[in-house]
């Protein structure tokens, strides 16, 4: 896909110009980050929360949307793009992203479409939050910040994004970190069912799937009260405080928040219609497109949603210089539960 045609898929064109909240930190005394040809540096081990919060936010417009995203390390470094899952935002790479900056690198991690500071510059604008729209937004982003080239990595929703993005625009990535592996959503595949534990696991999926769901997702009770819920059962080490989901929760208040989710889990599930104009990526993506560039995969051992095999279920999918490793005592949120072995991750696949 070119730039023209990327630009019609998207909507609207992109701004170039980033409108800045109190700045970023930078490291501008940082050592360039090193890409293939020499060994990885060691990133340094820290105690998870050892940051609590970023320095300032920024905002672009970036097609359809003006995101809002959190920006350190060097402005002329290599990029490293985070990007987060549900129900979690930006501060899952709150310790993460000094880490890499540390090591050179410029790090930009945004509030994905209905999160945040992030919002859309239309109201107009379909509230859609299929897999394509979602991966589109980073391409738009990727442009609007004029990166030609940036690490991926990310979990949940934004293993997803990465993934996508890695398969069908390789050019833009110099390499890829994916927890929990090839997540690329086949809606077809989505029908059929799976062992009753694992429904079980999935079980707000399906009560996306029906009104009450919904309004829990509207409610300003339910929705604080589902989504650390969902904390606890996926991430069953994680003893994080009330002040640690109270910074992330604030996110979910965007107006888009409740459309944004419910749409994503509807859709996977063939209970809700994406945009025709996003058509000719999600064919693209039912193909089942492989992964070229450089990729280390990581698996939460304590992730209910983490497959039996030790990354054998999705290994096929990953072509290219490839690194797997399963983190022992940690669940779903793997940033923010090891922010280390996380960024520790992104630094060796920017080596392989």
């Amino acid at each position: 896909m070119n730039r023209r045609s990327f630009t019609k898929v998207v909507g609207l064109g992109v701004g170039a110009t980033a409108v800045g909240l109190p700045a970023a930190a930078t490291a501008a005394t940082a050592p360039t980050a090193r890409r293939a040809g020499g060994p990885a540096p060691t990133v340094p081990t820290i105690t998870p929360g050892t940051h609590t919060e970023f320095s300032g936010l920024k905002q672009v417009r970036a097609g359809v949307l003006d995101i809002g995203y959190a920006e350190v390390g060097p402005a002329h470094g290599p990029a490293v793009i985070c990007l987060h899952g549900w129900p979690y935002d930006i501060h899952s790479f709150v310790d993460v992203a000094p880490l890499l900056a540390e090591q050179g690198y410029r790090v930009i991690v945004p509030y994905l479409r209905g999160h945040g500071t992030t919002r859309f510059r239309s109201a107009r604008t379909v509230r859609n939050a299929q897999q394509s729209a979602i991966a589109l937004d980073i391409i738009a982003l990727m442009d609007a910040l004029e990166i030609d080239k940036a690490v991926l990595a990310g979990f949940d929703w934004g293993s997803r994004t990465a993934d996508i993005i890695a398969a069908l625009w390789p050019e833009r990535v110099r390499a890829l970190v994916s927890v929990s592996g090839y997540l690329v959503t086949n809606v077809e595949a989505q029908a059929k069912p799976l062992a009753p534990a694992a429904e079980h696991t999935w079980w707000y999926q399906f009560y996306f799937a029906t009104e009450r769901g919904r309004l829990a997702m509207e409610s300003p009770i339910d929705r604080p009260a589902l989504c650390r819920l969902v904390w606890e059962t996926v991430s069953p080490g994680w003893d994080f405080d009330d002040a640690t989901f109270a910074r992330t929760a604030a996110a979910f208040e965007n107006p888009d928040y409740p459309a944004i989710v419910i749409h994503n889990y509807r859709w996977r599930l063939g209970l809700a219609a994406g945009e025709r104009h996003y058509d000719s990526v999600e064919r693209k993506l039912a193909a089942r497109p492989r992964i070229t560039v450089p990729t280390v995969t990581l698996d939460p051992a304590l992730d209910p949603f983490t497959a039996p095999g030790d990354g054998s279920a999705y290994r096929s999918f990953f072509t290219g210089p490839y690194v797997h490793r399963t983190l022992s005592g940690i669940g779903h949120n793997l940033p923010q539960e090891a922010p280390s072995a996380f960024a520790q991750a992104v630094v060796d696949a920017d080596h392989l």
